[in-house]
């Protein structure tokens, strides 16, 4: 008897029932869940936390880093963030069931595009205990139901989270199992999940490289994700240089362990003698450790030598590589071959570069004179986000409810035949 395999089957059979119903859920009603959850997060604070701090009693024996426990914390600020955007979510108009593109055809039919939920979602994470109320949110928003799997090392705060959610959700008209958790940790319940074709419509895997390509490995039911965010930003010639430093300490220092904090700093020759030496006493003043090319080195001595593979790293640290670049066109070169497909930014005065760096880019954002830590849902206006997609099939970047719905066909006739 495989116990980890049937409490996983047990728990997404009746989460894909729940996903059934919701289909036919009113927005109404699936609003007034959303605002019964961030009320149930707001009242159950004292619980939140205190199951928090089991979590966080035990990140030693998990080996955590500084940046890891810093995600695992659920402090007050956060708790009401988790609330907050439920609320946000909530206002937004309801993404289900708008018909577009209805066409007249010359045999009488009337030809469109409805938005459907995709059904049971799958939703595999580490670490960030809050993303369990975004996730339930979005998908709860958008007719699905969620089957939810964290990790380890935030077991305690994701069970209780779980436990507010559904209970307020059920209270407010929602079928029961729409906001589903597995409680075991085995490695095996993610193999059971990714492998349940047929019930499993979608898994959506959100944490590190290692996580992500276990799931793209094992996984029988489509996946989306993305493997790590080898963010860069780029500094022009035509830089204004106060604004290309504050942009990259915020994007490199607010928060090094996200993947939208930078992790490479491509500065344009021109400016590199005047512009490199002042943000590197500056990076260096806070902890950052700098990788640089020849060229960099040359200009700031206190720089370690960059290899082959610093260029393709993801630091999730206080660490970031420096590379001196002659052209826009170059750093766009070295930024298509090294970077995840995440976000790149441009700091720039000259529009033609900017244009020239927009559409030559390829990465599933792409910012101008703005910090890349300003790719993720909340700041694009989708109130949160479940993930963000580095794929370009069906959804790419931060991913709100319009990502978590598809589309069907509908006809009408009026006793057409076709002849």
């Amino acid at each position: 008897m495989d116990i980890v395999f049937d409490h996983v089957m047990e728990k997404a059979r009746k989460a894909k029932r729940a996903a059934e119903k919701m289909a036919g859920i009113p927005g109404a009603v699936r609003d007034s869940a959303l605002h019964a959850m961030a009320d149930a997060i707001m009242d159950n604070r004292a619980e939140i936390v205190a199951a928090n701090a089991k979590d966080l009693e035990q990140s030693d024996r998990y080996g955590l880093s500084k940046a890891a426990v810093d995600r695992l914390t659920l402090n007050g600020s956060r708790i009401e963030g988790m609330a907050k955007g439920l609320r946000e979510v909530a206002a937004f108009p309801d993404p289900v069931g708008i018909i577009t593109t209805m066409v007249q055809r010359p045999s009488g039919i009337r030809v469109g595009k409805m938005t459907v939920p995709i059904g049971l979602i799958g939703f595999i994470y580490e670490s960030r205990p809050n993303v369990t109320a975004d996730a339930a949110g979005l998908v709860l928003k958008s007719g699905n139901a969620i089957l939810l799997r964290g990790g380890k090392e935030a077991i305690h705060s994701n069970i209780v989270l779980a436990s507010l959610l559904s209970e307020a959700a059920v209270s407010k008209g929602i079928p029961e199992g729409a906001v589903s958790i597995i409680e075991m940790t085995d490695r095996e319940g993610v193999r059971h999940m990714v492998e349940a074709a047929g019930i499993v419509d979608l898994v959506i895997p959100r944490g590190g490289k290692g996580l992500i390509k276990t799931v793209v490995d094992l996984a029988k039911v489509p996946v989306i994700k993305h493997y790590e965010g080898n963010c860069h930003v780029f500094v022009d010639r035509t830089a204004n240089q106060d604004d290309a430093l504050n942009i990259i300490i915020n994007a490199k220092t607010q928060r090094p362990g996200v993947c939208n904090a930078a992790e490479k700093l491509l500065v344009h020759s021109d400016i590199a003698s005047a512009f490199l030496p002042r943000a590197a006493r500056e990076l260096l003043s806070r902890g950052v450790e700098l990788r640089g090319c020849s060229r960099a080195r040359a200009l700031v001595p206190e720089m370690k030598e960059a290899v082959e593979e610093d260029w393709y790293t993801e630091y999730l640290d206080l660490i970031l590589g420096v590379k001196v670049v002659d052209s826009v066109e170059e750093a766009v070169d070295h930024i298509n071959m090294y970077s995840s497909k995440h976000t790149e930014a441009i700091v720039t005065s000259d529009v033609l570069s900017a244009d020239y760096f927009v559409v030559r880019v390829d990465s599933s954002s792409v910012m101008v004179n703005a910090s890349t830590r300003f790719s993720d849902g909340g700041e694009y206006g989708l109130g949160a986000e479940i993930g963000i997609s580095t794929d370009k099939l069906h959804a790419r970047g931060p991913m709100g409810v319009a990502e978590l719905t598809t589309y069907k066909w509908i006809v009408y006739g009026d006793g057409a035949v076709r002849k």
